[in-house]
């Protein structure tokens, strides 16, 4: 990655005295350009230097997502247009072309609410008590846990999340 973002300035402007060109995660890679030419120019980079070491970029799973910006021509690939989407899942979370969390917030309170209406029938049994319902509800998997936690450190609408749950 390194070899294919030194060349020059193409990134976004992270700090004053910093610029961000991509996000790494083992084999996801998120390219930050600020112009449609710098991103042709970056794709075009990271393709050669990928193929050089026997590695290609997966056009079906690459996408392209514009934020405040207009884009006349496709960025391409080999010849190939790479879809442009208006949001997309990196690592888990959900980014839109607005630049917020909303998206991401929603999908959020909708899977807890999905859990949540799973183990409705338990919290409500009259037949188990209340320890044994939190036994159970400490005994689920460490990812709700995690999910739980997401969700608390989050700012949310009370009216959103009422609406959302119901």
């Amino acid at each position: 990655m390194k070899m294919s973002t030194s060349d020059g300035k193409h990134g976004i402007q992270w700090t004053s005295r910093m610029q961000l060109d991509d996000l790494d995660f083992a084999d996801d890679l998120a390219l930050l350009s600020q112009t449609q030419q710098q991103m042709q120019e970056k794709t075009t980079s990271v393709a050669a230097a990928s193929a050089a070491v026997g590695l290609n970029i997966h056009k079906g799973k690459s996408r392209i997502l514009l934020y405040n910006t207009a884009c006349t021509n496709p960025i391409t690939t080999d010849g190939e247009d790479l879809e442009d989407v208006e949001t997309f899942t990196y690592l888990g979370s959900i980014i839109d072309e607005h630049g917020g969390s909303d998206a991401d917030v929603k999908a959020r309170i909708g899977k807890a609410r999905a859990v949540y209406l799973q183990v409705k029938n338990i919290w409500n049994s009259k037949q188990l008590s209340t320890n044994t319902k939190f036994d159970r509800m400490h005994s689920c998997h460490p990812s709700c846990h995690k999910t739980s936690a997401n969700l608390n450190s989050l700012k949310v609408d009370k009216q959103e999340f009422n609406e959302a749950a119901y």
